[in-house]
């Protein structure tokens, strides 16, 4: 699984980094950044609950 951040949807609410810090991190200016974007099969889940939460539908995955 890859997973991507739209940094124009992006408003840095964090939800994802929240849900799984060892895939999202939060950049300078506070908004999500992929670490690393192929997602370790023990963290799909995690991602996956990060994708329905995010508020700005900024997350996506293939």
């Amino acid at each position: 699984m890859k997973v991507t951040v739209d940094e124009d949807r992006c408003r840095g609410h964090g939800v994802c980094w929240t849900i799984c810090p060892e895939v999202f991190d939060l950049s300078d200016d506070g908004y999500a950044v992929v670490q690393p974007s192929e997602v370790p099969a023990e963290h799909e889940a995690a991602v996956r609950s990060a994708v329905g939460t995010c508020p700005e539908h900024a997350i996506t995955v293939y």
